[in-house]
């Protein structure tokens, strides 16, 4: 969407990602990660760390932040990645997962209408019967939530961690308080798990890079090309610790991601916490201990295998 209708739906969400609102769930946050990293140190090395850390952190902190019920949760491992499926599953797999999450919602709203919790999804079903969403509207903008944040940052989680152990840039830095979140920036433009945009549509006629593009035609843009442009970044491929410039992870202009603060506050925290609980983690012996996900528009893995 663009224009006003975008403006309209935005402004209603934009509210519970604001940096100061988010910086509310920063205790829940650290408690969820050294809950994970606990059950990690019981279960004992070697652990994938994509299936006991990186995807149940932000299972945990969107599920509460919109108000999924914890039993209801595994729901989504199954079917979140639908939003960013190309060519991971048949049209018929996906058509079927699509329905099965409308499904949920749309009960999950009726439960809340019900009910007085103090979440997300039930402002927007006050919202809703406010006359301000449509029903279509309350039930898509629920799983666009759920769904775009959950994978994306799973992906950001497993990939940020895998370059600190191929020692893209020293785990040690993470000990700097000064640095983290330099770090974590770095980390964001070098490995970003959302490597391109969704369609955008030229408003006007251009040319890029000696290419015409038509007024109405859709392009999609390499956010990750983006992020190594030497005209922008000096030396790209390095990590700098006093960049300026914006990455182009999160996108750009009135459709940038509403959960960068959300997302943010994760990968911060999970990483510093990570490497203060296990400074000699390392990656599996195990020939098999990265495996990458296939078929979707997003960039993650799906093991990730590590001792310590």
């Amino acid at each position: 969407m663009d224009g006003r209708e975008h403006a309209r739906l935005r402004r209603i969400t934009a509210a519970a990602f604001s940096t100061h609102k988010v910086a509310k769930l920063r205790p829940f946050i650290e408690q969820v990660t050294d809950d994970l990293l606990d059950g990690m140190a019981h279960e004992g090395a070697p652990a994938d760390l994509v299936s006991s850390f990186a995807s149940p952190l932000p299972v945990a902190v969107l599920g509460t932040l919109l108000g999924v019920p914890v039993a209801d949760r595994p729901i989504f491992d199954s079917s979140v990645e639908v939003l960013f499926d190309i060519t991971a599953s048949s049209d018929e797999q996906k058509a079927r997962r699509q329905l099965g999450l409308v499904d949920y919602m749309s009960t999950l709203i009726d439960r809340k209408r019900r009910g007085e919790d103090d979440d997300l999804l039930t402002e927007l079903v006050r919202a809703h019967d406010g006359g301000v969403l449509s029903n279509a509207e309350l039930i898509s903008l629920g799983l666009a939530l759920l769904t775009a944040g959950y994978e994306t940052t799973v992906g950001q989680l497993s990939l940020s961690v895998l370059a600190l152990l191929n020692g893209v840039l020293p785990r040690e830095v993470l000990k700097d308080e000064s640095r983290v979140d330099a770090v974590v920036e770095e980390l964001l433009r070098l490995t970003p798990s959302t490597p391109l945009s969704f369609p955008r549509v030229a408003v006007e006629d251009v040319e890029l890079g000696g290419v015409a593009i038509r007024a109405g035609e859709a392009l999609v843009v390499s956010l990750l090309h983006g992020n190594y442009d030497s005209t922008v970044f000096a030396e790209p491929e390095s990590v700098g610790y006093d960049r300026s410039a914006p990455h182009l992870t999160f996108g750009h202009g009135v459709h940038r991601c509403l959960g960068a603060p959300l997302a943010r506050l994760q990968v911060r925290t999970a990483l510093v916490r990570l490497f203060e609980r296990f400074p000699e983690l390392r990656l599996s012996n195990d020939r098999t201990a990265v495996s990458w996900k296939d078929g979707l528009v997003t960039r993650g893995l799906s093991r990730l295998d590590v001792a310590w």
